[in-house]
């Protein structure tokens, strides 16, 4: 099914975690409606096939994608990533980065007080998981603003979730970059309001993704999120990219700084028992 082009054909988005779950759909959602892609994935031989798939999708919609396979939260490897958009687009170019989407999914899973000292949370674990899923977000937007490379009208995405709020077995090191990752937001979007840049955090309901099939109890997870969830299904990774399609109109340019919920209601429930019961 063909769709109008929203975006202008001088418009990229550069999303952080391009290879599955959200970033891979958004990437294909933002293709759909005409936007080019900038994809930052870390994947091994055996995962290559479904980044092959994403930019297959991209490209069957008529538009760009170009796809860089490297550690996201590496400083050198991040400014030579975006030295070679600054060079792609050419001086005095009109192309921009239209959208930022920080979707990386990697951290320690592992309890702050194990049963032994050595069954803990290390500081090196700590640092990695928060530097990866909340600060590597700051480094690339300081990236992008200082090579000129987002302009007015530009979009900022971080994906965080419940747990930002909430507690889970194992679950202390990631809480706590969701917790960082929503502070960030915070921040950026009133440095960069000036500038007519947009900052918000997508919470995602429970998902059955790669990346949550890694959290120790996940089978437990999807099924209450399935009993408690109004619409009595999962979030998909579509629905986020839906959300996340409608918050780049431009009729959504007063909507910043805000963790908004793409889950069908789910975190606003606490009752899990049978539903229509008293």
């Amino acid at each position: 099914m063909k769709h109008e082009p929203r975006f202008k054909p001088n418009e990229w988005a550069l999303v952080l975690g391009a290879s599955s779950g959200f970033g891979g759909a958004s990437a294909v959602e933002l293709a759909r409606h005409g936007m080019n892609i900038f994809g930052v994935h870390l994947d091994r031989q055996a995962t290559m096939p479904a980044v092959q798939q994403v930019m297959k999708e991209i490209r069957h919609y008529g538009r760009e994608a170009v796809f860089y396979n490297m550690n996201a939260a590496d400083a050198i490897k991040r400014n030579e990533t975006l030295d070679d958009i600054q060079e792609r687009f050419g001086v005095g170019s009109s192309n921009t980065i239209k959208v930022l989407l920080h979707s990386l999914a990697f951290g320690t899973l592992k309890p702050l007080i194990g049963r032994k000292l050595d069954e803990s949370l290390t500081q090196a674990q700590m640092e990695m998981t928060i530097d990866v899923m909340a600060n590597s977000l700051v480094y690339w937007v300081q990236g992008l603003v200082g090579r000129g490379l987002i302009k007015r009208g530009g979009r900022i995405f971080g994906l965080t979730s419940s747990g930002g709020h909430s507690v889970l077995p194992n679950y202390g090191a990631v809480s706590a970059a969701k917790a960082a990752m929503e502070s960030h937001i915070r921040q950026l979007a009133m440095e960069l309001g000036p500038h007519g840049i947009t900052a918000n955090a997508l919470m995602a309901g429970v998902t059955d993704t790669p990346a949550l099939r890694k959290i120790p109890g996940a089978s437990g997870m999807l099924q209450i999120a399935r009993w408690k969830n109004p619409g009595s299904r999962l979030t998909t990774p579509e629905d986020v990219a839906r959300a996340l399609v409608l918050l780049c109109e431009e009729g959504a340019s007063w909507i910043s700084g805000n963790v908004i919920g793409v889950d069908g209601a789910e975190d606003v429930v606490s009752y899990v028992g049978q539903k229509g019961s008293e």
